[in-house]
């Protein structure tokens, strides 16, 4: 029996072509160390990457609220400012309405009695013996003699030569220092003359510079159409001092003017 002989072909790669497929597979399989690094280097950019935002964040912000600070401390100066051009416009309106009473009362004189108001160059509101109350100023005659006191056309004129006129009175305030500023004095029919009359008997009661009444201080008395002229009374009840009497009687009077020197509100308040 021949034998058969079985021939088997084997093929031998060439070393280059194994060396390049296997650069193939490192190529497309990377050692896990190379991808660790890679992916750190990411990280470590990202990381950088946020870092920055967050520093030109908060730059950002820093800078807005320090220009808000700023804008704050700005619009608080000005407010400042505005109060104190304010107070400084209240001050210079107050001034100049003092300055414009004190000329008007100047040019209520012919010859303005400088020496009478201002001595040793301190300008006073009022002259001597008269007594400052809210603008005003007030003479009480107080004399004693019989014979210096006057009727009450008599009264006016002598009010009139100080540039003044019997006292107006118009609030509860101004007959209350008027009651702290008279005196009893010979008996209860007596007191001081003030600017309040009616021409005849169907006339009304009116004062001086041609005002109605706007406060009434009257004491009970029996109808009498003879009485028409009006005296404070020092006697009584403090707010029923007004009495109805003849304008022939003989009393003393109240004068009134305006002060040289005009007062503040709150000064006026505390007088």
């Amino acid at each position: 029996m021949e034998e058969q002989l079985t021939y088997t072909t084997v093929t031998f790669k060439a070393r280059n072509e194994v060396s390049t497929l296997g650069r193939r597979k490192a190529w497309l399989c990377p050692p896990s160390h190379l991808v660790a690094a890679a992916l750190g280097i990411i990280c470590v950019v990202l990381a950088s990457y946020i870092i920055i935002l967050k520093i030109q964040f908060y730059t950002i912000m820093s800078d807005q609220l320090r220009e808000k600070n700023n804008l704050t401390a700005r619009n608080q100066q000005l407010w400042s400012e505005k109060d104190d051009l304010q107070r400084k416009t209240q001050e210079l309106t107050r001034e100049r309405d003092g300055l414009n009473w004190t000329l008007g009362v100047i040019m209520e004189y012919e010859t303005f009695p400088v020496n009478a108001f201002c001595l040793r160059n301190v300008c006073e509101p009022c002259l001597d013996n008269w007594v400052l109350f809210q603008s005003n100023c007030y003479l009480f005659r107080n004399s004693e003699s019989s014979w210096k006191w006057n009727t009450w056309i008599k009264s006016q004129e002598e009010c009139q030569k100080w540039i003044a006129d019997l006292v107006v009175i118009e609030s509860q305030e101004e007959q209350e220092f008027i009651n702290n500023h008279t005196e009893v004095y010979n008996d209860d029919n007596h007191g001081y003359w003030i600017g309040l009359r009616k021409e005849d008997w169907t006339e009304s009661w009116m004062w001086l510079d041609g005002s109605n009444l706007t406060a009434v201080y009257w004491r009970e008395q029996p109808a009498n159409n003879r009485l028409n002229c009006a005296l404070t009374s020092p006697h009584g009840d403090p707010l029923a001092k007004w009495r109805k009497t003849s304008c022939d009687m003989r009393n003393r009077y109240i004068c009134e003017t305006r002060a040289l020197i005009k007062q503040d509100e709150e000064e006026a308040a505390f007088a």
